[in-house]
Order: structure tokens, then sequence, then C-alpha cells
């Protein structure tokens, strides 16, 4: 037997109103990007929230965060890192890339923020060749091109230590995943990701029904 909770909108106003901290600055972030013709790819505060919990739960110092948009789940990181921390960007789009930026100087939190401009796969094979770079983050978010998701994923395993940890967004899409009519090409390449993964023994993992699905990979 399975016991779980159905969510409705209801249910989520609750969890919203009871469990939620988003500062004026991360609020006007989320509503600035909510009028930009993008604006459903920006995670949503909780999610943001979850990540800044998980960064210093993990005691995290450096993070790798895949995929920028605007910033919302960059920004909810780089405020919770140390001050001697850093959050490396991959982000295609330079006007996003530009926005997400502005309001981590607003937050006081720059210094903290390396953002690095252009195709993500580009921008991982140079941080890879990176002297020094192996093994050294504590946290990589996975949050681009899904039909690229595989690729970023092993080049994250590489960068990430023993113990550290990798989170994919949007491993259910919509719960297209689970629907065996949905045959566009990002759901076929999210299921064949979520089923390697499965089998991946280089990690332990959990997929949570969190926003649009997570999974938390742990490098052993």
């Amino acid at each position: 037997m399975r016991l779980q909770v159905i969510l409705n909108d209801t249910l989520q106003d609750y969890i919203s109103a009871v469990s939620l901290r988003e500062s004026e600055l991360l609020q006007e972030l989320r509503e600035k990007t909510a009028d930009t013709p993008f604006g459903l790819m920006q995670v949503p505060p909780e999610e943001g929230q979850f990540l800044s919990v998980l960064a210093m739960a993990s005691g995290a110092r450096r993070t790798l965060e895949i995929g920028v948009f605007t910033g919302y789940s960059l920004l909810s990181t780089a405020l919770a890192i140390p001050e001697d921390g850093l959050v490396v960007g991959l982000e295609q789009n330079e006007e996003w890339a530009d926005m997400a930026f502005d309001f981590c100087e607003r937050a006081g939190v720059a210094h903290k923020v390396d953002l690095r401009i252009g195709d993500a796969r580009r921008s991982l094979a140079s941080l890879l060749a990176e002297r020094g770079a192996a093994e050294s983050f504590d946290l990589v978010f996975i949050d681009a091109n899904k039909e690229d998701y595989q690729t970023y994923f092993e080049g994250a395993l590489v960068l990430l230590r023993r113990g550290g940890l990798i989170v994919v967004d949007n491993v259910l899409w919509h719960g297209a995943v689970a629907n065996a009519t949905a045959r566009d090409s990002e759901t076929r390449a999210l299921r064949e990701f979520n089923a390697r993964l499965h089998r991946d023994e280089r990690v332990a993992i959990s997929m949570i029904p969190f926003a649009d699905g997570m999974t938390l990979a742990v490098k052993r």
C-alpha cells in the first residue's frame, strides 16, 4: 500500500504559507521573470529554497549550475554558501545571464558568482580542462537542455567530489515521462536519462516528485 499526499492548490498554498521564506529581492526577480516570454522556465520559489537548504546542509562551498536562466536558483544558492564560496553558472543566453548577475550584485553576492556565457556543453568542456577542477565541486544543479542531460551529468560527475551532490531538475517533465504516447525528443531523452541513472552504480540516487520532479544523486 502506498501512502501519499495528493497535492492540490489549497495544500500547496498552505505549504507555501508555512514553509516558504522568500526575500523581497527574490520575489522581485521571480515576478520580473514571470513577465518574460519564457517565464515558465523559472524554478518555483519552493525549489530555490530547497536548493539553498541542500547547499547549507551539505556544507557546500563550490557549486556549479548548468542552465542559469534569469538566476533564481543561482541567487538562492549564492545566498546560502559561505562568503568565500563560489557558484559557477553556465548560461547560453547573454540577456538572461546579465539579468541574473544584476540581481546577484543587488544582493551583495556577485563576488561569489562566476557566470560563463556560451553553449553549456562547450563551457563544461572548458571547465573540465581547467587544472584542479576535477573533484573540486560540492554541489551541481542541472537544469538546461534536456537532450544533453547525460553529457551534463557525466561532466558533473568528474567535477564533483566524492560525497558531493548532483541535483537534476525536470526529470518528470510534467508527467510526460510516464505517458507512453509522449514521443517528443525531450521526453524520450529524459526517459533514457532516468533509466540510465537508475542503473548507474557510481551514485546513490533518489527521485522525488517535487516541483517538476528532481533526482538527487550522491557520488560514491
